[in-house]
């Protein structure tokens, strides 16, 4: 019998991380959020989705998810039209003026997408890497909307990268499976931290196995480069040492500023300057080529179009995704096969509630049916809020290990929703 959606709920759930200097970076200070949905369905089985947010903001996706929810109320899964089921929430006519595809309206749509992704995999009883691994190449070429982005990539290019994904897709699961996925940290080098706590995260996180590792950065210069001596000096010149400016930088300043941090020898320079400025990282990009600084970005590329010209212009040499900036599971497969075809590495952003948990599905499901080669592929780790999730992420000696539970991994335990939902949970009274 099929699955009928039957109702959506959404929560506003914010977590107290700002005091603490938890995610702190050049110009983010807030309470690290979740505008959380649940799938009611006909089965009783529940799918479980979330945005990510920093504080006060969740009001606004929030109140996005109720607008759109009448799109999911009524929704059949049983040869759901993915193309339209995706357009109906990214390009509601009542509601697209306000983005369009960007902001408010498309993460909320990101957030109801992945539930009903989560939804699936959880009816199909495999975890999401391993559904979308598994499912039938023109299955997963009619989930993605090449509009806007045919000039970069056709249905039948992508058709032809999921086969050929095919080709050894037995022997890199068993590397997973045996030796996890790569991945570096970022818990070292919040901007609010002091020098001591980062010394110290550091040199835990050496000792627990992680040899790559993200400083923030965008601050004083001079305070930049001592927390780079820093950090190089425990880490020895073999591990891979990231930094992320967070937007903060102009063009030109974002050259100077690289030039005097390149004596840490970074691997890259993740959003050196404003996210939509596809020419301006290219500049970038070409400016430090010679330094062999890499330019990454797109935790906060509005859609797929971004990505397209970032790709197009050369402007990145590591692609960022967020599972749910963009709209979901449909418009990340859309990336991640035009990364693919302009042969540039996937890297997750994974800084925030639940993304972790997220985007190691994505990372997984890219190695083993798009990108097919590790080389200059990990995931981001922190460290930070897992214990509210009922399957969280498991990290051993820097390297993440398959999910094996059903679903997307995003359902939070009812209780960590009671406690932290804003403004009536026990943590905000």
């Amino acid at each position: 019998m099929a699955t009928t959606i039957t109702a959506v709920d959404v929560h506003d759930v914010r977590f107290p991380t700002a005091e603490a200097g938890d995610g702190s970076d050049s110009i983010n200070r807030g309470d690290y959020s979740a505008t959380y949905v649940e799938l009611q369905t006909s089965s009783g089985v529940v799918g479980s989705g979330l945005t990510f947010t920093n504080g006060r903001g969740n009001e606004l996706t929030c109140g996005a998810v109720r607008a759109l929810s009448h799109h999911l109320v009524g929704l059949s899964l049983e040869g759901l039209d993915q193309v339209a089921f995706f357009r109906s929430l990214t390009a509601d006519p009542q509601v697209r003026w306000l983005g369009p595809e960007k902001g408010v309206i498309h993460m909320a749509a990101g957030a109801m997408v992945n539930a009903v992704w989560d939804l699936r995999a959880r009816l199909a009883g495999k975890p999401m890497w391993r559904f979308l691994s598994e499912m039938d190449t023109d299955e997963l070429v009619n989930s993605v909307d090449f509009r806007h982005i045919s000039d970069a990539i056709t249905p039948d290019e992508a058709r032809s990268i999921l086969d050929k994904g095919r080709d050894g897709y037995g022997e890199r699961l068993a590397l997973l499976q045996d030796q996890g996925f790569p991945s570096y940290t970022t818990s070292v080098g919040w901007l609010g931290y002091p020098d001591e706590k980062v010394r110290d995260l550091t040199r835990a996180a050496y000792a627990e196995g992680w040899r790559a590792m993200k400083m923030k950065v965008g601050g004083e210069i001079d305070d930049d480069v001592r927390r780079a001596r820093l950090i190089r000096s425990e880490i020895g010149p073999d591990a891979l040492l990231m930094m992320d400016a967070n937007q903060i930088w102009d063009v030109d300043e974002a050259i100077a500023n690289m030039e005097r941090l390149a004596e840490a020898d970074p691997y890259w320079i993740e959003e050196p300057t404003h996210a939509d400025d596809v020419l301006g990282h290219a500049r970038i990009a070409s400016a430090l080529a010679s330094r062999g600084i890499r330019v990454a970005t797109g935790e906060v590329a509005a859609n797929r179009v971004i990505f397209k010209q970032l790709l197009q212009a050369e402007a990145i040499r590591v692609c960022q995704i967020d599972a749910c900036r963009v709209a979901g599971v449909n418009e990340v497969l859309s990336i991640l096969l035009m990364a693919a075809k302009f042969g540039v590495p996937v890297c997750p952003h994974s800084g925030g509630v639940g993304l972790c948990e997220y985007v190691q599905h994505l990372a997984i499901f890219d190695f083993l049916r798009v990108g097919t080669s590790l080389d200059g592929r990990m995931v981001e780790y922190v460290d930070h809020l897992h214990e509210h999730f009922v399957d969280p992420v498991s990290v051993r000696g820097g390297r993440y290990l398959l999910p094996t539970a059903p679903g997307y991994s995003v359902a939070m335990k009812p209780s960590s929703v009671a406690e932290f939902s804003f403004p009536e949970g026990p943590a905000w009274r």
